[in-house]
Formats: structure tokens, C-alpha cells, sequence
């Protein structure tokens, strides 16, 4: 079973979706977007560089990888966290939560790449 993207409108007016997994545990939350055609397109945009491979900035000597392209990194709590950028090099998904370890956060990687695959898209909560 396919993960999804359920698209939600906050209380401001904007968009934004979770990508959730077969199991629908939420993997990624987006940004806002002003409008429904750019929250999808940040949905197509996640689907098309989800499979990018990873650089490691935690080690001394970092290889560096062409975009797109996983970011791993230290926050100011010493926390691992990743960054997805697209071809162009824009930030288009970041982890929300940071990693006790690196292969936990390697995991939240592997999670998005299953999930975003062949995922559908939910808009029934725009409706309600």
C-alpha cells in the first residue's frame, strides 16, 4: 500500500500537506503555500526528488553531491536533521523534529522515499 499526501488549509488560509506512510505515520509536513496549485506542485516536486541521494555534512570530510540532494546535518541541540533540495538547489522539505541518531534520521529519509513513490493525494479535508 502506497503512502499519501493529505492536503489540509490552516486557519489562515494557506496549504499545505503531510505525507503519511502505509502506515499513516505523518513522514513529512510542508510548508505553507499561498495556493492549492503550488501546494500541489510542492507535491510534485517532493515525488520527483525523493529518491536523491544523501550528503553527510556530520563528517570531517564531506562528499559533496550534485542537487537534488538529502542534506544531513547537526542543529544547535546537537540533534540530526535533513534537508531535501531540489535541482535548483530550493528547500523544498525539511525534518521537523530533530534525531537522537544519525540512522534514525537516515530512516525518516528511507520513510519518505517509500511513501512519496506512488503516493495518492487526499484533498477530502479541503471539502469539510
Amino acid at each position: 500500500m502506497p503512502g499519501r499526501f493529505v492536503i489540509t488549509k490552516t486557519p489562515k488560509g494557506f496549504f499545505r500537506f503531510n505525507l503519511q506512510a502505509a502506515n499513516y505515520q505523518t513522514v513529512l509536513t510542508s510548508q505553507n503555500y499561498a495556493s492549492l496549485r503550488n501546494c500541489k506542485d510542492g507535491i510534485e516536486a517532493i515525488k520527483k526528488n525523493a529518491g536523491s541521494p544523501v550528503e553527510d555534512q556530520t563528517v570531517q570530510k564531506v562528499e559533496k553531491k550534485k542537487y537534488p540532494k538529502y542534506e544531513v546535518y547537526l542543529d544547535n541541540a546537537n540533534q540530526f536533521r535533513f534537508r531535501l533540495l531540489a535541482s535548483n538547489g530550493q528547500n523544498i522539505a525539511i525534518a521537523e523534529e530533530g534525531y537522537a541518531t544519525k540512522q534514525g534520521c537516515l530512516n525518516g529519509i528511507d520513510a519518505i522515499g517509500r511513501a512519496a513513490a506512488d503516493a495518492d493525494t487526499d484533498e477530502s479535508a479541503l471539502k469539510e
